[in-house]
């Protein structure tokens, strides 16, 4: 009997047959989005700047609601990560926002180090969904994703260019997650003077090859606004909560005394672009290009840490066990490599020990024949001056003897002279 290999029916061209009625497929994406608006989204901002440069403002203005946040102070030691989650809801759609602010960060003198906190907090949220993914057990539908899907890079527009601590941090930043610079409080220099600033800063970011992120223009819905905002890099923004009156309606936007500044005024500045940008058109390409880029990115790292590794197609398949023993029996061996350094290091301290303390032991004894010594001579000379001091008592004793029976002498013959003389004139 002539059977069919499975080679026969991979190679076969796949055929496209044409149904005879309505089978009812085609509801799959409404039944996709259904399922997605039921269970709701999630989207992660970090916010990296400055201390007072307008973060927390900038985010209530973004999303039309006042964000309480504690105001960081220009004396923090280090910086710290805040994260905050607000549970929002937009028609029948429900966003479950959080934010996280850089308390602290470029306030320090040594400022060499400051973005360190920002990748560890990056990485531990990759860490999160890693262990999740890699659980027996998991829940990745119903998961609350906490990876960040884009960093707002705050730019001070005091200056003409990026600082030092800019340029570095957006490079380490850069394979990490979704970076999008913007200037915060524009409204403080001129037009002219912004133009001239976001020249520089883009100048600056393609000399020392940072890559921020850029909209996508694949898709020929979105590719001629996108390709239009890529060129508006970085965002000059202004954030405001106050309603300012202008002619006969109020508005958000800063009031001065030489005019007010209309927050959504694309004319004053890119606030507009940048929330259409960041929530109304590529909100999923940037939650997408978070998954597929950076996580894959640090998941491959870490699962090449862990021992696994892709194969050739020309090569057999791995054995998940086979590599689990591996690695597990390379651990042993490094545990056990460590251990024995770990007893020997051990040994050899206290070997170390033991001699210090029989030199100290040497020392003492040393030491305390010496005292011995000394003591020895001190008591004998004490008994010598104490047999001196005796003699010289003795000697004093017997003169005062002599001394005192001399003196009886003389005072009884003192006083038999006058009774002699009295007789001698009686008679």
């Amino acid at each position: 009997m002539n059977h069919s290999s499975p080679e026969r029916f991979l190679n076969e061209e796949q055929r496209s047959l044409e149904l005879s009625g309505h089978v009812g497929f085609d509801s799959l994406p409404c039944q996709l989005v259904n399922k997605l608006v039921a269970r709701g989204f999630c989207f992660n901002i970090l916010c990296v700047g400055e201390t007072g440069i307008g973060k927390s403002t900038l985010m209530s203005t973004l999303f039309g609601r006042t964000f309480e946040n504690e105001e960081a102070s220009h004396y923090e030691e280090e910086v710290r990560l805040r994260s905050q989650t607000y549970d929002l809801q937009e028609n029948t759609v429900k966003l479950k926002l959080t934010i996280v602010h850089t308390a602290g960060f470029g306030d320090q003198i040594n400022n060499e180090e400051s973005y360190k906190p920002i990748l560890d907090h990056i990485d531990a949220q990759f860490e999160k969904y890693l262990e999740e993914e890699l659980k027996i057990k998991r829940s990745l539908f119903n998961y609350d994703d906490p990876r960040i899907h884009v960093c707002l890079y705050f730019i001070s527009p005091n200056g003409h260019s990026l600082k030092a601590l800019d340029l570095i941090t957006m490079k380490k930043l850069e394979s990490k997650v979704n970076l999008i610079p913007v200037i915060g409080k524009a409204d403080i220099i001129s037009k002219n003077d912004l133009k001239n600033l976001k020249r520089n800063i883009m100048n600056e970011l393609l000399s020392y090859g940072v890559q921020i992120y850029q909209f996508p223009t694949e898709d020929e819905d979105v590719a001629e606004i996108n390709s239009s905002i890529n060129n508006c890099f970085p965002f000059a923004v202004v954030g405001s909560t106050d309603d300012v009156k202008i002619g006969n309606r109020m508005v958000k936007g800063r009031m001065y005394p030489w005019g007010a500044v209309q927050v959504e005024n694309e004319d004053h500045c890119d606030l507009v672009k940048l929330r259409e940008m960041l929530l109304r058109v590529n909100m999923e390409d940037l939650r997408e290009q978070t998954h597929s880029r950076h996580y894959e990115l640090f998941r491959r790292c870490k699962l090449e840490e862990m021992g696994f590794k892709d194969t050739d197609p020309d090569s057999q398949s791995f054995s998940l066990q086979e590599t689990y023993e591996a690695k597990r029996k390379e651990l042993i061996r490094e545990l056990q490599h460590k251990e024995e350094s770990m007893r020997q290091m051990f040994v050899n301290k206290v070997k170390e020990t033991e001699a210090e303390l029989k030199e100290k032991e040497k020392e003492l004894q040393e030491r305390f024949e010496q005292l011995k010594r000394l003591h020895h001579e001190e008591k004998k000379s004490l008994e010598e001056k104490r047999r001196e001091l005796e003699e010289e008592m003795n000697a004093f004793n017997r003169r005062k003897v002599a001394a005192d029976t001399l003196m009886g002498q003389a005072l009884q013959g003192c006083s038999q002279q006058p009774l002699k003389k009295d007789k001698d004139k009686k008679k």
